[in-house]
């Protein structure tokens, strides 16, 4: 069994509230040091064979038509190996 992580993130010429509101909550809880927040969704997407080229081309298809709005948002996709 193989695992297929996708990273979606806005791009960062959109504005992110719950960035903004995350950064905020640093400060006021005295978190000290951070410049910045931009939220995501991360999806851990399990396989029942190999993550083989095929299977992660299907995967990258959903990643930018299901799972992200090309428009808005950028992903990343990577697999992870088992250690």
């Amino acid at each position: 069994m193989s695992r297929v992580v996708v990273d979606v993130m806005l791009k960062p010429e959109i504005l992110d509230p719950q960035g903004k509101a995350v950064h905020g909550a640093f400060d006021r809880l005295g978190f000290d040091g951070v410049a910045s927040v931009r939220q995501g969704k991360r999806f851990e997407i399990e396989l029942t064979g190999d993550a083989g080229p095929e299977a992660v081309a299907e995967i990258e298809r959903a990643a930018s038509t299901l799972l992200s709005n090309p428009v808005i948002e950028d992903y990343t996709l990577h697999v992870e190996t088992e250690a």
